[in-house]
């Protein structure tokens, strides 16, 4: 009987470690992922870029810019604002959107705060 099991726990013991495996993994990609992805890098940086789609949410004196950006930073963190200087008005551009579509579901929430708010592309 001692032998019988003393032969059983050998074997499993046996197998155990007989058919483990030990390896290392290795990750294959295409080099010109990396230059994609560089490339992709460059292109979000630019915030000017004209195929954007921005929205205005204050035009006027400087005091007013301050208030209405602080007003934003306050109500939407989510989207990014700066403040534009052209002769003679200060103005708060919203945002960066890609499309129509995310600039239009933007303004449909930023319009309950500011009413004057309108979609627009940058002149380049």
């Amino acid at each position: 009987m001692k032998t019988s099991i003393l032969s059983i726990l050998v074997f499993a013991l046996g197998i155990t470690f007989g058919f483990s495996q030990q390896g290392k993994t290795e990750i294959n990609r295409d080099p010109k992922i990396d230059v994609l992805m560089n490339l992709m890098k460059e292109m979000n940086k630019n915030d000017n870029d004209s195929d954007r789609y921005k929205i205005q949410i204050y035009s006027g004196n400087r005091s007013g810019a301050q208030k209405a950006q602080s007003e934003f930073k306050e109500s939407f963190s989510e989207w990014y604002s700066t403040d534009v200087y052209e002769p003679p008005n200060f103005k708060i551009w919203v945002g960066n959107f890609r499309t129509r579509l995310e600039a239009d579901r933007a303004l449909q929430q930023i319009k309950k705060k500011f009413p004057i708010a309108f979609i627009f592309k940058p002149k380049k």
